[in-house]
């Protein structure tokens, strides 16, 4: 089954195109025909086009709406430049797969997208107002180009946290603003976090009841999950992704008096204060120089710039803060595991979060650590540290590809 993977975020769309069987899934070798990215959609946008084993195209196009990014692909796939041989005509895509950020408390798992899935997903927008829209916009577009009768599906960043315990996901508010409104931690991240828990599985031979071990996905945006008995126990972000870690540009837990102190002070708009906290905070806040982590680390070595160095430091501590926390709660943990851009590529923020574990028996093998970046997974630990330091490339796209195709035949 050749499944279009659509991730739509505020102004941009990610997609894979990526077939999908019953024995690709038993095999663990489903076969990836196409990839790519467009980036500022409303404006000139960047356009990443990347058929599999060919060259990487690029160009700039003026996309007003995820509808035109998404016909643009479309139109893309089925033509002489993706030059992509199992797709050469628009119902050669037979299944379609989508990213939906918030599921609130309806979607405990992945479903087919009807009439009444729309609805639900509507009614979550609320708490996830970036995200949802774009998620619908690109769910009407493709019943608007490819019909009806294309099959879509629905996977959401929530479900895999849906099973954490209610001392983990309620806050301590009073507990009618729960009942009245559904006030409580959700997590993200969470298609990431099940993918990491099973390719651990998959490559230590673990049974899924033994799975405790705790992810750690580190990228622009960060969260941490802690896994027991295969399933999520607690994670880093709460009610919207702006709680728990550090990240590029959101600052992850802080105090929340401090927004009516800023209020009062200075007279920012509650609105305008979200905005900072969102999109001018965490590395680029307290760098005042980037929210990249690689740019951030080079001018740490290069121009000894003490704000690159503070927000590096932050953002270690944080994650610290979370795997001593985890490991407190869940009485210990088979491995840590690191994914996401930052996690899979920056050896440097792998050992400088590793600081100070030693407590717990975590010991880093430096010299495996510095040799694994750039898609590489594996053991980073030394041979007798008492918790295994693991890195695992992030792979939502085939996991939303595999769960589509098991919404279509019925299997979920």
């Amino acid at each position: 089954m050749n499944i279009l993977v659509l991730n739509c975020g505020s102004s941009s769309l990610k997609f894979q195109v990526i077939n999908v069987t019953q024995e690709t899934i038993d095999q663990n070798a489903e076969d990836l025909l196409a990839k790519g990215v467009i980036e500022r959609i409303g404006s000139q946008s960047l356009i990443t086009l990347k058929p599999t084993g060919r060259k990487t195209q690029k160009k700039a196009l003026p996309f007003r709406n995820h509808a035109q990014a998404i016909d643009f692909v479309l139109k893309w796939l089925v033509s002489e430049d993706s030059d992509v041989t199992a797709i050469s005509k628009l119902s050669d895509i037979q299944s379609v797969g989508h990213r939906v950020v918030h599921g609130g408390e309806k979607f405990s798992k992945s479903v087919l997208i009807n009439d009444e899935v729309i609805e639900g997903i509507e009614d979550c927008i609320d708490l996830a107002p970036l995200h949802n829209p774009a998620n619908l916009d690109g769910i009407a577009a493709i019943e608007q180009i490819l019909g009806k009768g294309v099959p879509q599906a629905a996977v959401f960043d929530t479900a895999f946290h849906s099973e954490m315990p209610q001392d983990s996901y309620l806050y301590p508010i009073p507990y009618q603003f729960y009942r009245r409104y559904k006030i409580r931690r959700y997590g993200f991240h969470g298609t990431s976090h099940r993918y990491i828990s099973y390719r651990y599985r998959f490559l230590t031979n673990t049974p899924k009841s033994e799975t405790n071990i705790i992810t750690l996905h580190l990228g622009n945006g960060c969260s941490a999950c802690a896994i027991r008995e295969g399933k999520s126990a607690d994670t880093s972000m709460g009610m919207t992704p702006l709680e728990g870690l550090t990240m590029g540009t959101r600052t992850g837990d802080i105090d929340p008096a401090i927004l009516e102190y800023l209020h009062l002070k200075e007279g920012i708009t509650y609105s305008h204060l979200f905005n900072m906290l969102n999109k001018q905070s965490g590395l680029l806040g307290i760098s005042g120089l980037t929210n990249d982590m690689r740019e951030l680390l080079e001018e740490e070595e290069e121009n000894q710039d003490r704000r690159a160095s503070l927000a590096i430091d932050i953002f270690c501590r944080r994650v610290r803060k979370y795997i001593g926390a985890y490991l407190a709660n869940m009485n210990g943990a088979d491995a840590i595991i690191f994914s996401g851009g930052i996690g899979e590529n920056s050896a440097t923020i792998r050992s400088r979060i590793c600081q100070n574990l030693s407590w717990f028996g975590v010991a880093i093998d430096e010299e495996r650590n510095q040799s694994m970046s750039g898609g590489n997974e594996g053991i980073i630990s030394t041979s007798d540290s008492k918790v295994k330091l693991v890195v695992i490339p992030t792979n939502e796209e085939l996991l939303i590809a595999r769960d589509t195709y098991r919404c279509v035949e019925g299997i979920i």
